[in-house]
């Protein structure tokens, strides 16, 4: 059992807290606030990526609660988060369907999108960098002579990069379980502070929730999915085909680099039948 940590005091804490959740990344307190609201205590743990989470950080810091969990203070590696409450979006997906969960995904990308009158933050990790991985696995693939789905969503993710429609700060991890409804309505937690086209965050929803495969193969729903993203985003539906494309083969190359196989396959087989739609367009 974690031992509860020492809280700074000038968080002006209540007293008393409770592990609601940990992780290999980092363990969620939640907490209470001397005016007696609730909150959120996230604390890092040191590993590999603690600097996704940190960037993530300054993402929050600056949408300043718009369409995001509020950044209430930071001391180290640890946060202190508004209460998000504790219905996550997938929670929805079982009573009200899966259109109404895309759409309020999209209602939250509206939010995560409105314009802000401050600079961006100078820490957010530029998307071609977060691609990376993606474009080893195809370089190797190539100089194999294997002409792969890797290469293929390689050279879209170039074309992407080289052509973006905008260029904003994302959430960058945005799926069912980092959307969360409380006492401000729908709320995106736990972004990774990226900087690139919004299309890469409509991406992940393509492939969530995880335990629902009958859903991320479907080709109406990948239809379906495209044309309420691209409304809301202001792209076409084929564009946001080719992020999902190439989010996804991104999300396999990271798999590949963990030598997890059913889960690239799981990847590989779900950007194939996005690709499939794309093509019918």
């Amino acid at each position: 059992m974690s031992p509860t940590p020492n809280f700074p005091r000038r968080w002006k804490l209540a007293g008393g807290a409770e592990l609601i959740a940990e992780t290999f990344s980092s363990r969620i307190w939640k907490v209470v606030r001397a005016d007696g609201s609730p909150a959120i205590v996230k604390a890092l743990k040191p590993f590999d990526d603690v600097a996704d989470e940190l960037r993530g950080e300054h993402f929050l810091a600056w949408r300043r609660g718009e369409g995001t969990v509020r950044l209430l203070g930071r001391d180290g590696h640890s946060m202190l988060l508004e209460y998000a409450g504790d219905r996550l979006l997938s929670h929805d997906l079982a009573e009200q369907g899966d259109d109404a969960t895309t759409a309020i995904a999209a209602e939250v990308m509206t939010k995560l999108f409105s314009p802000s009158n401050y600079p961006f933050p100078p820490e957010l990790q530029p998307l071609a960098e977060r691609f990376a991985s993606l474009f080893s696995k195809a370089r190797a693939d190539r100089d194999a002579g294997h002409a792969s789905l890797y290469v293929e969503a390689a050279a879209t993710a170039e074309r992407l990069l080289a052509e973006p429609h905008d260029v904003r700060p994302l959430h960058g991890d945005l799926h069912h379980d980092n959307i969360m409804r409380g006492p401000r309505g729908w709320l995106a937690i736990d972004p990774k502070g990226v900087l690139g086209d919004p299309g890469f965050d409509a991406a992940n929803m393509f492939y969530n929730p995880l335990d629902r495969d009958d859903l991320c193969l479907d080709p109406q729903r990948i239809a379906h999915m495209a044309n309420i993203f691209a409304m809301t985003l202001g792209q076409t539906p084929r564009a946001i085909l080719e992020h999902a494309v190439a989010y996804g083969c991104l999300s396999a190359a990271w798999h590949y680099e963990d030598a997890n196989e059913s889960e690239e396959n799981r990847e590989l087989s779900i950007a194939t039948a996005i690709r499939a739609v794309r093509l019918s367009l």
